[in-house]
C-alpha cells in the first residue's frame, strides 16, 4: 500500500500522523487537507474541540488517527500533543494526494488515473474544497523524474523534466478543478518499459523545494503518473528473425518441428529476457504472426512461433506447445549459433495461442497443473501468462482450463469461425475466460474477425456491412494489449495497465482509431478482491454472496443464474433471461445477475460489517454488459449509463455517474443471425471507480464505515431504460 512520504526534520507527532497509509487517511474526512497537523483529527485545518472529543473517544485504544506519537495507545502523551497544537494548523510537511487525472463533465469533475499517452493530453486536479488554502492561488506545477521515498527524503529539491515548471492559478471551484498539464514536448521512456514515470508536485510556496504545504502525487516509490509510448508502435530495438529453425525433436512429429524466432538484435546488451511462445490455429501457419513476433521482440522479448499439430485436435495442439517450449530451451546453445544462449529466461514464459492453439495453451497449462506433462527445462510456475486469441472450447470445463495463471482473451465480435454462437459450446471463447481463477483480462473488438489476428487467413468477417475494421487495425489492437499485459504480469510494470481496463474512450494507443470499438474486462487476482457479490453463493436475489441483504426497487425481470444462453438462438424470449450469455457450458459454474428498468430504480447491497472498510481498496468495481436483443436494449441503442452511491453508517452518502469515466456500458455489436433481431453475445465491461472520487468536494462519506452500495438507474441517474447483466461487485486493492 502506498504511504504518505516522510521528509526530514519532522517532529515525532507529525511523523506519526504522516506515516499513516493513504487509505487510512481517506477514512478520516479531510485528514489529507492542506493545513493538517498533529492533533487535527478531522482535517479541518485547526485543532479544536471536535479533535479533542475524537481523542477522548479513542482513549486507551490503538486508533492510528488519534495516536499521534505512534506508541500503540491513545493516552496522555497524545493529549499533550493535541493541546500543544491547539488552534489553526500551519502545514510543515508535504501532503501526498492524487493529482493526475482525467477530467469529467459531471461531479466530481476529475477521476484520478495514472497513465497518459506521450504527447498528451494529461490533466491534474486540486480539489478546492479539500484544499481551501490553495483555491485561487498561483502555484508552480512540477513534473519530476520519479523518485523513491528515500530519494525524496534525501533530496526534496524540484527539477522539472520540461526545464521549467508550469505556473497555474489553482482552481477555486470543484467544476474547474482539473487543468491541463503541459506534456506535449515531454519525451517517452528511454528503456524497455513503454512508460516514463513522473512525480507530480504542486509547489504552493513556489520555492523550488518539496516542503510544508506542497502537494505531491508520487512521494512514495511508485510514480504519480506515467507517460506511455504508443503501445502499438515498434519498440526501441531492431529485430533479427530466424525464419525457419528445425528442432528435430523425437517427441514432436516430423511435420511439426519448425519454429520461427524473433529477438532484439542487441540481445547481448539486454540481459536475460522473457520468452514468448506463439501457437497457431487450425489451417493457420507458424509464419503468419510476424506482426506480433517482430513487435514484441522490438520491445525486448524473445519470441518463438512454432508449427502446431491442430488437425487431430486440442490434445495434440497442447503437446506441440509443451514440447516446442521444452526443445527451444534445450537448444539455446545451437539456435542461431548460440546467439540466445544465456539470454532467455526460462523462468518467465508467456504462451500465446490462436483458435485451436488458444485452447491448446489452456489445455497445456492444465496438463502441467495435473502433472500429466513434466519437462526437465521448465515448470508450471515458469509459465507466467496465457494469451488466447479467439480460442475454441472443444474439451470443456475440466480440460480447457487456465486455473490460477493470469489469463488474457483477445476476441473479435465479427468472428465467423469461433463465433460466440448460441447453438454450440465449441465456438464460445468466453467459456475459457470465465474459468480463469487468477488475474484475467479480455479485449473484445467490434468489427474484427477470426483471421484479422494473423496475416494470411481467409476473410471470415460475419458482422454488419460497413463495420469491418482492417486487418492492420485489429493487429494494432493485438500488439498494444499483448505488450501491456506482458509488461504488467511478467515484469510487474504498471505503466500500461490502465490500457487494459479503462474505458477505451478514455485511453487507447494513438495508432488505434478513435472509431474502433474495444471493450475491456478486468478482474484482479483473488488476493486483490474483496467480494461483495459475485452471485456464486446465496443464490436468491435478496441475499448477496457475502451474506448481506439486497433490496430491489423498480427493476423488473430480475434473475440470477448460470452465465449460459439456454437455447440455440439469440431471439429475445422471457423464458431465457440469460439470452446472449455465451460464457459457459452447463458444466461450468459461473453465475450472473440480469434485470431491466424503464423507471427510476435501484439495487442496494447492505455491506456486511467485516467488509465495511473500503479503505482497504483503490476501486469500487463491477463488470456489466447490455442484454442481447432485449426490448429495452433495442429501444436505447446506445451506451448504458447509471450512477453508483455509497452510504456510510452515519447516513452520509455520495453518488457518482459512470459517465464521468468517459463512457458507459457499450451497446451490443449489431450483428444478426441465430434468430430475429440484432445484437450479438453479451460483452462484459469493467467499471472501476477510484474510491478517492467518493471523497471529492464536500463529501463526508467515511470510507472505513460503509453501510451500503447502491446502483441507481433511470432518467434521474443515467439511461432512462435498459437491460443489464452484472457480476463481481467488489472492492479491488489494485
Amino acid at each position: 500500500m502506498a504511504r504518505i512520504t516522510l521528509f526530514p526534520a519532522q517532529s515525532p507527532a507529525r511523523v506519526a500522523l504522516f506515516a499513516l497509509p493513504i487509505a487510512a487517511a481517506l477514512a478520516v474526512p479531510g485528514l489529507a487537507m492542506a493545513g493538517s497537523c498533529a492533533g487535527d483529527v478531522d482535517g479541518d485545518g485547526e485543532v479544536s474541540g471536535t479533535d479533542l472529543a475524537a481523542v477522548l473517544s479513542a482513549w486507551g485504544s490503538s486508533t492510528p488517527a488519534a495516536d499521534f506519537n505512534a506508541s500503540g495507545t491513545v493516552d496522555a502523551e497524545d493529549l499533550t500533543i493535541l493541546l500543544g497544537a491547539w488552534g489553526t494548523c500551519a502545514p510543515s510537511t508535504p501532503i501526498e494526494t492524487p493529482l493526475s487525472c482525467v477530467s469529467a463533465a459531471s461531479a466530481p469533475f476529475a477521476f484520478h488515473f495514472d497513465s497518459f499517452n506521450v504527447g498528451g493530453p494529461a490533466f491534474a486536479a486540486v480539489d478546492p474544497i479539500r484544499f481551501p488554502d490553495l483555491a485561487g492561488q498561483v502555484a508552480d506545477v512540477y513534473l519530476v523524474e520519479n523518485r523513491t521515498a528515500a530519494q525524496w527524503a534525501a533530496n526534496p529539491s524540484l527539477t522539472d523534466v520540461r526545464g521549467t515548471p508550469q505556473t497555474v492559478t489553482l482552481p477555486s471551484t470543484l467544476a474547474t478543478q482539473a487543468f491541463s498539464l503541459t506534456v506535449s514536448a515531454v519525451a517517452g521512456s528511454a528503456d524497455l518499459s513503454p512508460g516514463r514515470g513522473l512525480d507530480v508536485v504542486i509547489d504552493a510556496d513556489r520555492d523550488g523545494v518539496l516542503d510544508g504545504g506542497d502537494l505531491v502525487d508520487g512521494g512514495g516509490d511508485a510514480p504519480g503518473m506515467w507517460l506511455v509510448k504508443d503501445l502499438a508502435a515498434a519498440g526501441p530495438y531492431a529485430v533479427t528473425q530466424i525464419a525457419s529453425y528445425d528442432v528435430n525433436d523425437a517427441d514432436i512429429i516430423d511435420s511439426m518441428e519448425l519454429e520461427r524466432i524473433y529477438y532484439p538484435t542487441a540481445i547481448a546488451a539486454l540481459g536475460v529476457r522473457p520468452l514468448v511462445v506463439i501457437s497457431h490455429g487450425n489451417g493457420h501457419n507458424y509464419a503468419w504472426y510476424d506482426y506480433l513476433g517482430n513487435h514484441l521482440a522490438s520491445w525486448g522479448y524473445v519470441v518463438m512461433s512454432h508449427q502446431n499439430d491442430t488437425v487431430p485436435g486440442i490434445e495434440t495442439a497442447s503437446t506441440t506447445t509443451l514440447e516446442h517450449t521444452e526443445s527451444f530451451l534445450a537448444q539455446l546453445a545451437t539456435i542461431g549459433a548460440g546467439v540466445l544462449n544465456g539470454r532467455v529466461d526460462g523462468d518467465r514464459i508467456v504462451w500465446i495461442g490462436h483458435s485451436r492453439g488458444g485452447e491448446g495453451i489452456a489445455r497445456g497449462y492444465d496438463r502441467l497443473f495435473d502433472g500429466t506433462f513434466t519437462s526437465p527445462n521448465y515448470q508450471i510456475a515458469d509459465v507466467r501468462l496465457l494469451i488466447s486469441i479467439a480460442p475454441t472450447d472443444f474439451l470443456g470445463t475440466a480440460s480447457a482450463n487456465p486455473h490460477g495463471v493470469p489469463f488474457m482473451l483477445l476476441y473479435g465480435a465479427a468472428d465467423g469461425d469461433v463465433c460466440g454462437c448460441p447453438d454450440s459450446d465449441i465456438p464460445d471463447s468466453f467459456n475459457i475466460f470465465e474459468r480463469a481463477e487468477g488475474l484475467r483480462q479480455s479485449t473484445y473488438v467490434h468489427g474484427a474477425d477470426h483471421n484479422d489476428f494473423n496475416c494470411c487467413g481467409f476473410n471470415d468477417f460475419a458482422g454488419p456491412a460497413g463495420t469491418a475494421i482492417s486487418n492492420a487495425e485489429a493487429q494494432d489492437v493485438a500488439k498494444a494489449v499483448s505488450l501491456a499485459m506482458i509488461r504488467r504480469v511478467v515484469e510487474d510494470d504498471r505503466c500500461a495497465e490502465e490500457y487494459l481496463w479503462r474505458q477505451y474512450e478514455s485511453i487507447r494507443a494513438p495508432s488505434i482509431a478513435a472509431t474502433t470499438v474495444v471493450i475491456n474486462e478486468w478482474n484482479p487476482a483473488v488476493a486483490n478482491r474483496i467480494v461483495l457479490d459475485n452471485f456464486q453463493t446465496n443464490t436468491t436475489t435478496s441475499t448477496s454472496s457475502s451474506g448481506g441483504s439486497v433490496a430491489l426497487a423498480g427493476v423488473a425481470n430480475e434473475a440470477e443464474a448460470l452465465h449460459n444462453d439456454n437455447n440455440t438462438a439469440f431471439t429475445w424470449a422471457t423464458t431465457d433471461p440469460m439470452n446472449g450469455a455465451t460464457r459457459g457450458r452447463t458444466s461450468d459454474t459461473g453465475r450472473t445477475f440480469v434485470f431491466n428498468w424503464t423507471i427510476d430504480s435501484s439495487i442496494t447491497w447492505t455491506v456486511p460489517a467485516a467488509q465495511s472498510d473500503f479503505t482497504q481498496g483503490r476501486f469500487l468495481a463491477l463488470r456489466a454488459a447490455q442484454g442481447t436483443r432485449h426490448p429495452q436494449t433495442i429501444a436505447l441503442l446506445g451506451d448504458v449509463v447509471f450512477s453508483v452511491r455509497l452510504i456510510d453508517l452515519d447516513g452520509n452518502e455520495q453518488a457518482l455517474s459512470i459517465a464521468g469515466l468517459s463512457g458507459g456500458v457499450e451497446e451490443p455489436y449489431q450483428r444478426t443471425g441465430y434468430g430475429t433481431g440484432t445484437g450479438w453475445q453479451n460483452a462484459m465491461e469493467a467499471i472501476r471507480i477510484p474510491l478517492s472520487a467518493f471523497r471529492a468536494g464536500a463529501s463526508n462519506v467515511d470510507l472505513s464505515r460503509i453501510a451500503s452500495v447502491q446502483l441507481l438507474f433511470g432518467s434521474s441517474s443515467g439511461s432512462a431504460q435498459g437491460r443489464l447483466v452484472i457480476d463481481d461487485l467488489q472492492i479491488e486493492r489494485e
